[in-house]
């Protein structure tokens, strides 16, 4: 649905600037079904649910009919390709503007929020992971289960319960925890040593912190969507690079060396996911932290299709506004045989990796 708001903002800017949109389909084809709309757009849904997509009349920037994308001015055709980043961006910003009414979750240590205008909140310390075959697994304690007491004692923080596992290592203690807002209780046998840095509980856990504000909310959703941008972009900037020496560096002949460029490639890897591991992270996310994380992960997501569609890459917005831009400045015309060449080889380049990462989405299901 992130991605028909995206094609949604580009039909509209279209329309607006005097380009005919042809089509606005849901899905991709095989068609499944069409119905030709008052304004003359053909509306249709089709059977592959990954996004959608708008055609307007023709597309190639040497078109020069009238109602044609290629006749539209240069900044008609800028605001055009930029509308959907626009789009998906101010759909992030006005979800954690709500967010920020009734609990926007803290994730960056230097998280926006106005002083006057703040509540911080901190939840339970909750299990984010259990180790197996150790004590709290052994226990029954679960992923998402919040701790209230340990050994007597109230929970506060984190590093709380990693030290009071510690004080009581090798004793059996009383766990007092809720689930699911029931609370229960159960006895842990802590163990006695941990040479092997699983810990005497056997779990990780983390505190969510939650940002409350009132006349100050827009104002937070706005800001902290660009604080969130940076993040994304530096994080685009650490995929790259990982990518990028891990390839290099895999053609050396020191040992070190190539373990080093695995371990790149690896962080790489298990920094990008596609449709497939998407869905794998919002059901269980649904499940386990409920509506607030859900729609804090669909913000996360918008923003990182506005980030990802303004980048030059060829076939994305950004990668044909760069081509056109450049182009422009050139002063050479961008034929429609030129054009469809490079969006056409950059198209089968992203089909490839969309390949290669949903194949490598389902392979972690199955680990």
């Amino acid at each position: 649905m992130l991605v028909v708001v995206h094609e949604l903002g580009h039909a509209i800017i279209a329309r607006r600037n005097g380009v005919v949109v042809e089509e606005f389909g849901i899905g991709f084809p095989p068609r499944a079904w069409a119905k030709k709309l008052r304004n003359g757009v053909l509306f249709s849904l089709n059977w592959l649910p990954l996004g959608g997509f708008v055609k307007l009349q023709g597309e190639n920037d040497a078109a020069s009919k009238k109602g044609d994308y290629g006749a539209a001015s240069y900044w008609a055709k800028t605001r055009i390709l930029l509308a959907g980043v626009a789009i998906n961006w101010l759909v992030a910003a006005g979800l954690l503007t709500i967010l920020a009414w009734t609990g926007l979750p803290k994730i960056l240590p230097n998280q926006f929020s106005v002083s006057g205008d703040t509540i911080l909140t901190k939840k339970p310390v909750e299990i984010v992971e259990v180790t197996k075959d150790s004590p709290a697994s052994k226990a029954g304690l679960k992923v998402g289960d919040q701790i209230l007491r340990f050994a007597g004692e109230p929970v506060p923080t984190s590093d709380t319960l990693a030290t009071r596992s510690k004080a009581n290592k090798g004793k059996t203690v009383e766990v007092i925890y809720s689930r699911k807002g029931v609370e229960d209780s159960t006895s842990v046998a802590l163990r006695s040593s941990n040479g092997d840095n699983k810990g005497y509980l056997g779990v990780g856990s983390g505190q969510q912190e939650q940002i409350n504000a009132s006349w100050s909310a827009p104002l937070v959703g706005v800001v902290t969507t660009g604080q969130f941008t940076l993040v994304t972009l530096q994080g685009l900037g650490n995929l790259v690079g990982n990518l990028v020496s891990g390839i290099v560096l895999q053609f050396s002949p020191n040992s070190v060396t190539r373990e080093q460029a695995h371990q790149s490639l690896a962080a790489a890897s298990s920094s990008v996911a596609g449709p497939v591991g998407i869905l794998g992270t919002i059901f269980p996310a649904a499940e386990q932290a409920g509506l607030t994380q859900l729609v804090f992960l669909t913000a996360i997501i918008s923003l990182t299709l506005a980030v990802m569609n303004v980048l030059p890459i060829p076939a994305l917005d950004g990668g044909r506004w760069f081509v056109m831009t450049l182009f422009k400045l050139r002063k050479k015309k961008l034929t429609k045989e030129r054009e469809e060449q490079i969006q056409g080889t950059g198209f089968l380049v992203l089909m490839l990796l969309v390949i290669i990462v949903t194949v490598a989405d389902v392979s972690k299901l199955f680990k």
